[in-house]
């Protein structure tokens, strides 16, 4: 979750609902989409959009860890990895997933450390939430399934992982969905204050500074999740029982100790480890991504920059598009044929 941006205009809005009713089409959902005035898409009952499970979850051991995921389509298919944010999980993409699938590709969507069924394999490995560390799980799981090269989507912490592996291993990277665009964090550059209503946005993160904040995430960890999924997406009318699918993934007994250490990392309070040390410093650089590429905003997401893609446009040099939606921060879920479509506009760039 990264700057708050501005108010949206109207026109905005229903440039961005049409864009969203086109992705409809482009899955050939029963029914079309339509927009209310004020440009907030509704979408047709369909079982690709209202689908609440997954099969069953796997588990893999790769690298520091034994991943919980789910796979959906050919397995010979064009892989793609969804990767989830905080405080959310893989149900994020349970719309997503099928769209995908039924179009032939190869699906995985994995639990990061620290949520859901993923595990570490040992008691003694530090648990570590900065940032290359995701990374480096990712690539690991990719070792395991024996992937060579995947589309990856993702936003929040999905995106920012997505973004290191297409910046330091694009080999491994076909081309990325990146939801708020570039989130690489530089630590140093991390500790110049941002305006008021930005900091004010971020409460959390100082709240998770202090002793008080851990004994309160380990405490409240349901209430508090659920108070941000209002904050982050407030057009986004979710059901009590789509959130709790959700909370469940938060009772692993890693969750409380992974969701600090990130917000400690990336605020300078708390040092990562040693073995990360030299792809940190390639990524304090903010290095360029060169796969084909379509960042997504979401219009009523607090932390969307300014500018309509234009604050991190540099930083994206390959073939590249970029989409709002008129939607909240946890986009795949909130917009789940405009994401998908957007992952099979990507792979043809």
């Amino acid at each position: 979750m990264e700057i708050p941006g501005l108010t949206h205009s109207r026109r905005h809005f229903l440039g961005a609902a049409a864009a969203a009713a086109a992705a409809t089409a482009q899955f050939g959902m029963a029914g079309s989409a339509r927009s209310d005035s004020e440009g907030h898409v509704t979408h047709p009952a369909d079982n690709s959009v209202t689908r609440t499970s997954f099969g069953p979850v796997k588990q893999i051991n790769a690298g520091d860890l034994n991943v919980g995921y789910v796979e959906a389509g050919p397995a010979h298919g064009q892989p793609v990895i969804l990767l989830h944010g905080w405080p959310y999980d893989i149900h994020s993409y349970v719309a997503v997933a099928p769209l995908l699938a039924a179009k032939g590709y190869r699906v995985v969507v994995p639990y990061l450390r620290g949520h859901g069924t993923t595990r570490f394999l040992s008691s003694s490995t530090p648990r570590n939430a900065q940032q290359s560390a995701f990374a480096v799980d990712i690539i690991a799981l990719m070792d395991a399934l024996r992937i060579e090269r995947a589309i990856l989507a993702g936003y929040d912490w999905g995106s920012r992982t997505g973004d290191i592996i297409a910046a330091l291993w694009p080999e491994r990277c076909k081309a990325l969905i990146s939801v708020t665009g570039y989130l690489i964090v530089n630590v140093q550059a991390n500790k110049m204050p941002s305006p008021p209503k930005s900091e004010w946005a971020w409460w959390y993160q100082y709240y998770f500074a202090t002793e008080r904040g851990v004994l309160g995430l380990e405490k409240y960890r349901h209430d508090l999740a659920e108070l941000v999924w209002r904050f982050n997406s407030p057009t986004w009318n979710f059901s009590e029982a789509t959130f709790d699918r959700t909370a469940a993934a938060f009772q692993n007994p890693d969750y409380v100790s992974i969701v600090i250490d990130n917000y400690r990392w990336r605020l300078g309070l708390t040092k990562g480890e040693p073995r990360y040390d030299a792809l940190e410093k390639r990524l304090a650089t903010a290095p360029v991504i060169g796969v084909p590429t379509i960042t997504i905003d979401g219009a009523h997401d607090p932390f969307t920059p300014p500018g309509n893609g234009s604050a991190y446009r540099k930083k994206f040099t390959g073939k590249y598009a970029h989409r709002t939606l008129p939607v909240g921060h946890n986009v795949p879920q909130e917009a789940p044929q405009a994401f998908a479509a957007a992952v099979v506009e990507v792979d043809g760039l």
